[in-house]
């Protein structure tokens, strides 16, 4: 990601309401800077979606993953993950976890289909609506 490609990254978030809506801030210190990515798909006209990520030791977090709605299930989100994956590997990560609002049923398929499970439940996690967050795990081999 590049700086000046904020302003589209705000624009696939206004897109994809059912997702969480912030982006990174400007990392503080190297530490932070080195425990979080952020990956982006690009088209030859513009960013398509991002995936953005944080680790700490041997566990990761997806802390957000937006796709525009017109390149959705077009395998933009996939291969996002799978890139994800690979620098997870890198890192040496055994385990990725995310939280997704509990009425997102495609998402919560598409993490099943990419090998997540689900592992517990945050009740009213999430605001604007009230929502209980769904916590799922996905263990990670060499």
């Amino acid at each position: 990601m590049r700086p000046e490609d904020a302003s589209q990254l705000a624009e696939i978030l206004q897109d994809a309401p059912e997702t969480v809506a912030w982006l990174p801030a400007e990392p503080s210190s190297g530490a932070a800077l080195a425990s979080t990515f952020l990956l982006v798909s690009e088209s030859p006209h513009e960013i398509t979606g991002f995936l953005m990520a944080r680790q700490a030791a041997d566990e990761a977090e997806i802390l957000n993953i937006a796709v525009r709605r017109a390149q959705r299930r077009t395998g933009v989100a996939s291969a996002l993950f799978l890139a994800a994956l690979g620098e997870l590997h890198v890192r040496k990560a055994t385990r990725l976890f995310l939280e997704v609002r509990e009425s997102n049923t495609p998402a919560i398929a598409f993490y099943r289909q990419h090998g997540f499970r689900q592992v517990g439940k945050r009740p009213a996690y999430y605001r604007h609506p009230d929502e209980a967050a769904l916590l799922f795990e996905r263990k990670l081999t060499g």
